[in-house]
């Protein structure tokens, strides 16, 4: 039972797998609408992992010494929402409806579960998830057919799980567990979005955008120029605002006046998402950084300027030779996570630096990927704090020194560009972890899985 009773939601208890438009049916138009997508109903799918969940919790209760039968009200859930588009879903043969080539899956974790005892100032953490990145942990929610590129019908399948993740906020559950009817209000953080999903929920311009960045303001001139001093401006309600400012433009300025105000918000704002860098993005985007450098550094670009595609092309099926010859690293047509975690290691700086002519240049390389493999614990791991505390320490520190030998011996590549997750990586990481705890656990790996 929700107390007060939802807004905007069925009240028929016994739901299954519903039909995922939910009674928008008319709005979209191109498939036969019954379909495009199949959901759990919000409410009933958290209710569902807590019942899953009900001996961990008692257990909580029992390793705290909290008596169960005092503690009835004063729970609190924190929620993690994933959600990623799964490329080609074709029907390789067989004769099904006419339905889009591409899915979105949506899914939740539940990360922990506290509860605040009379007395008490702060909650008392009665059930963490132990591995917030494996698709176990990870419940599907809503599997639809469309493009993650297509924002109507992407909208019009998540509007109602949105309307009923507001009605959840705004409420309590009351449910039964270990025997006893106890209260549960929800919290819910929308971390486990890649970046181009992130700037569509959020109503920013695209990932090529000169506003570089889905946390600050920055462009990507600045951002090359100051590559570490920046700090998180960017929320929900702040774009909600700034799209009626782009849509009512009330100082009757210019197209770009306008722009430049309102930093790059040019479509309303869907979904509030939690402003966080998403960790295994982040290692496969500074992962194509860092292959591009090694292929420009056998070239000796920084001697010269524009050297031709077919010099490149060269260098590139050198790089890519020593690797698959002393790393036993195939070649990939995009970059996977798998090869950007050994792409990135001291071992793959050695063997590229035996094609690097100049000593000078090779040790630059090495101290670049030194501070590299400094920083990464601190975005991949679940806990920081506990697993690689000095790295954390030393974190500011790191990334000013990469800023600098980015911006001194790699001029030549970041003189005015930069990408966007090396600027994330570089400015806002120590930000979020203070604030978060954790980026790693928050990131979308165990929906990327699920995918698969």
């Amino acid at each position: 039972e929700w107390q007060p009773a939802l807004k905007n939601v069925s009240s028929s208890w016994d739901v299954g797998i519903i039909d995922g438009l939910s009674g928008w049916t008319t709005s979209v138009d191109d498939v036969p609408a019954d379909t495009i997508s199949r959901r759990f109903r919000y409410d009933v799918a958290l209710v569902s992992a807590l019942k899953d969940l009900e001996e961990d919790i008692m257990e909580g209760l029992r390793e705290r010494e909290l008596d169960d039968s005092i503690c009835t009200s004063g729970f609190t859930v924190v929620v993690k929402e994933s959600c990623d588009g799964m490329g080609d879903v074709s029907e390789k043969h067989g004769s099904g409806p006419a339905v889009p080539e591409k899915a979105v899956r949506f899914s939740f974790t539940i990360m922990s579960i506290s509860i605040r005892v009379e007395g008490e100032d702060d909650g008392i953490t009665i059930f963490q998830e132990p591995k917030p990145n494996s698709e176990l942990s990870c419940r599907p929610l809503c599997l639809m057919f469309v493009d993650e590129s297509d924002h109507e019908t992407l909208t019009a399948i998540l509007g109602p799980v949105v309307a009923e993740r507001k009605a959840m906020t705004e409420s309590r559950l009351i449910l039964s567990v270990g025997g006893l009817l106890r209260s549960f209000r929800f919290f819910f953080r929308g971390t486990g979005y890649d970046e181009k999903m992130v700037r569509e929920m959020e109503g920013l311009e695209a990932s090529g955008s000169t506003y570089v960045c889905t946390l600050c303001d920055s462009t990507r001139a600045e951002a090359s120029q100051n590559m570490v001093l920046h700090s998180i401006t960017r929320n929900h309600n702040e774009n909600l605002e700034r799209y009626e400012i782009w849509r009512t433009n009330p100082f009757s300025e210019s197209a770009d006046e306008l722009r430049d105000r309102v930093k790059g918000v040019s479509a309303k704002p869907f979904m509030e998402t939690q402003p966080t860098l998403d960790a295994l993005h982040c290692d496969i985007g500074n992962a194509t950084e860092f292959y591009k450098i090694f292929q420009d550094e056998i070239g000796e670009v920084y001697q010269r300027s524009n050297p031709s595609r077919e010099e490149r092309r060269r260098w590139r099926s050198t790089l890519d030779k020593q690797l698959r010859k002393q790393l036993k690293l195939k070649p990939v047509m995009r970059m996977n996570g798998n090869y950007a975690r050994r792409l990135m290691t001291r071992e793959a700086v050695d063997v590229v630096c035996g094609l690097v002519p100049s000593e000078e240049r090779r040790e630059a390389l090495q101290k670049l990927m030194d501070l590299y493999l400094q920083m990464k614990p601190v975005w991949r791991s679940t806990c920081p704090s506990r697993d690689c505390p000095d790295q954390l320490c030393q974190y500011s520190y790191n990334s000013q020194q990469f800023a600098d030998l980015l911006s001194t011996t790699f001029k030549y590549r970041y003189d005015g560009k930069i990408t966007n997750y090396l600027h994330k990586t570089l400015a806002h990481v120590p930000e979020i972890v203070e604030r978060d705890g954790s980026i790693g656990a928050w990131a979308s790996e165990g929906n990327e899985s699920g995918n698969k």
